[in-house]
């Protein structure tokens, strides 16, 4: 866990008085600069090695301190030392006094249930985290009178699937007590807590047409201002943009320590959104973090063929199709030309 030089007096989980606007909030981690045993400022990367070095030890790495609140209203909390979704969580629960199994998923510098400020892999280092806790249960039967029902299906990381987007005029869009946000719980009484999204996605693809189903949802827990909220769902083809405002954004991993990494370029960027609409298109998914992951190994292959062997290696159990990883390799190459 990443601990701070010097024993200064630890600030107490929850601050009373601070503003709930992130902006205002003096989030202490607006760069990348660790303060050293004398005091004085360092310019340190979280997991950066020099080659032939060990990796420092947890003392030396850089404190990265964030402010977090529930998203339907609490004092304003500090939090640090997490390097996945599952141990940010736990960190949640501890500020919080309520269980790590309780947050559905979190939003960026909003309160809202905003998906195109969703969550994923990175965090800025000066975003301020809403975490969104379970409220209440509901059931709802669905005729499947079509072959796409126009959800997408998005997890957060850590065993729930919920609905990221809901296609205007499709059949869930006809229903008011479904809305973008609510975690499926069962499909016609089977769990899916611990399932991916992938996986939910293509049960809901799987159901037969013409017949009804039983949806178990979870609704985040909505603040005054939330209750008459339908959707807060991206539209089709949006990008969310740059999240964070300061100089890196910390990216966790589900092994191995989260580590400092720079703001994704131009090219990065518009290639992660095409390749996010990909999975949309193809799975019924999306995951800018999966995304990412795919441009990341794609981007320095020569051939289409070496990008899917690539792709076999990093994320095999997907079993993605060659009509996917074709459009996929495209899409990488596009974003380059227009990077040019």
């Amino acid at each position: 866990m990443p601990l701070g030089l010097g024993r200064r007096k630890k600030a107490p989980p929850l601050v009373e008085n601070e503003e709930a606007e992130p902006i205002r909030a003096g989030l202490d981690v607006a760069g990348l600069d660790s303060v050293g045993a004398g005091g004085a400022r360092e310019g340190a990367s979280l997991g950066t090695v020099t080659p032939g070095l060990p990796p420092p030890p947890a003392s030396l790495r850089p404190r990265l301190v964030f402010h977090t609140q529930l998203a339907h209203g609490s004092p304003t909390g500090r939090i640090e030392g997490f390097s996945n979704v599952r141990e940010l969580y736990a960190k949640i629960g501890e500020a919080f006094g309520i269980l790590p199994a309780d947050v559905m998923f979190c939003t960026l510098n909003t309160h809202k249930v905003d998906m195109e400020k969703l969550l994923g892999g990175q965090i800025g280092l000066e975003d301020f985290i809403f975490a969104h806790v379970k409220g209440q249960r509901k059931e709802v039967d669905v005729f499947k009178g079509e072959d796409a029902l126009g959800l997408t299906i998005t997890d957060n990381g850590a065993g729930y699937a919920f609905i990221k987007r809901i296609r205007e005029g499709s059949i869930v869009h006809q229903m008011q007590l479904v809305n973008v946000g609510d975690m499926i719980e069962s499909i016609n009484g089977k769990s899916l807590i611990g399932c991916r999204h992938y996986e939910v996605a293509k049960m809901l693809k799987d159901l037969p047409r013409g017949r009804n189903f039983c949806l178990k949802l979870v609704e985040p827990l909505k603040a005054f201002d939330m209750i008459s909220q339908r959707s807060g769902g991206a539209r089709a083809g949006s990008g969310g943009g740059q999240l964070g405002t300061g100089r890196g954004t910390l990216r966790l991993r589900s092994k191995g320590p989260a580590t400092v990494e720079e703001l994704p370029s131009a090219f990065e960027e518009k290639a992660i959104e095409k390749v996010d609409d990909l999975l949309e298109s193809y799975m019924g998914i999306r995951d800018s973090e999966l995304a990412a992951t795919m441009v990341e190994v794609g981007k320095d292959k020569r051939n289409p063929d070496e990008f899917a062997e690539a792709l076999d290696e990093t994320l095999g159990d997907f079993a993605f199709p060659d009509e996917f990883v074709f459009d996929v390799w495209g899409a990488i190459g596009d974003a380059k030309v227009g990077r040019l």
